[in-house]
């Protein structure tokens, strides 16, 4: 059950991360901090399953 969270907590990260992604254009005054932190976002959805949680066998 724990991976299934983790998996659906990526999985929006990743989502909110592809928002910010798009929404960084139409804010001229943080487009550079939204956009990064949409990186930071799509970085650790991808960073959490592979370091944290580890490998399944």
């Amino acid at each position: 059950m724990g991976d299934v969270l983790a998996f659906i907590g990526c999985f929006i990260l990743f989502l909110v991360g592809l928002f910010l992604l798009g929404l960084a254009p139409t804010l001229p005054a943080w487009e550079g901090v939204v956009f990064f932190g949409g990186i930071v976002c799509i970085a650790l959805s991808f960073g959490i399953p592979v370091g944290v949680l580890g490998h399944t066998e």
